[in-house]
Formats: C-alpha cells, structure tokens, sequence
C-alpha cells in the first residue's frame, strides 16, 4: 500500500455552473469520497494530460448528466457568464 502523502486543505469559495456541482457531488458520493477529494484527483490528472475517469465510471457521468440536465460540455468551458 502506497505512503500517504501529508498535505495541507484550505477551504475556497469556488463558484461552479449548478448543474454541474450536482453531477460532481453525485459522483463524489457513488466513489464514497468528498467532493474535494474527488476535484483534486481530476487536476491532478489533468495536469498530467491524463483521463480521469475510466469507461465505467463515464458512463455513470453521462446517466448523472441526464438525471441533473446537465448539456454542457467541453466546448462550453470558455463561453459560460453569469446570469444577469
């Protein structure tokens, strides 16, 4: 079993797109983990060009999209604003 690796959390007042925080504490919950937990193993990967999820794991992603009408998807990423 691997080291664990001591760090230090900070709490951030991080503004996400709602539908997509609930597909986020969905997953967070099906993996059993916090949802900070789970957001910093997708940076962790992507700051390595790796994927984060395996094929299993995306389909239940898509089945949470569906559920929370979550439409949004990479090509959106540049282009969210606020509602007025």
């Amino acid at each position: 079993m691997p080291r664990p690796i001591e760090v230090e959390r900070v709490q951030t007042g991080v503004r996400l797109e709602r539908r997509l925080l609930k597909v986020l504490k969905a997953l967070a919950e099906l993996k059993n983990m916090t949802l900070g937990d789970l957001l910093e193993g997708i940076v962790l990967h992507a700051f390595e060009g790796k994927a984060a999820f395996g094929a299993q794991t995306l389909r239940r992603i898509a089945e949470l999209k569906k559920i929370y009408q979550l439409d949004l998807d990479a090509r959106a990423s540049h282009r969210l604003r606020e509602k007025s």
